[in-house]
């Protein structure tokens, strides 16, 4: 990631992060780009049916100087069909992860701003809304 800046507090620099302009995209695959296939049927991978709405919207990101980045539930062993498919669908993107914890519910930490966006359906453009989040107690 070339677009990231050196961060320097109390004199120590700490993690580098991307400018306010530019956001870094962890997209699921399965049900979120295409069909709902669960890691007990392969098979079914290669052959998976695009939601066209994701395509478009990601590739619009990725243009527009985002960073997307698959993470899905898939295993290392669905590497090969995975990238096939996104290859031969048209994705334009920056890196795949493998092994995302299956079951949903996720609660991510981390000391970096974090927003998450539930897809519900159809990719569309982003609006800011407001929502009750969990947060650490003071």
């Amino acid at each position: 990631m070339n677009k990231l800046l050196k961060k320097i507090v109390d004199g120590e620099q700490i993690s580098p992060v991307l400018p306010d302009d530019i956001k870094n995209y962890l997209i699921d695959i399965d049900g979120t780009v295409c069909d709902d296939i669960p890691n007990e049927e392969p098979e079914r991978m290669a052959t998976a049916n695009l939601y066209p709405d994701a395509l478009a919207t990601l590739n619009k990101w990725y243009d527009e100087g985002h960073y997307i980045t698959f993470f899905t539930s898939r295993v290392e062993e669905h590497r090969e069909v995975t990238e096939i498919w996104l290859k031969e669908n048209g994705f334009k993107y920056h890196g795949l992860l493998m092994g995302k914890p299956r079951g949903g519910n996720y609660h991510w930490v981390d000391n970096h701003i974090v927003r998450a966006t539930r897809f519900d359906g159809k990719f569309t453009d982003l609006i800011d809304k407001e929502a009750t989040i969990q947060v650490f107690k003071d």
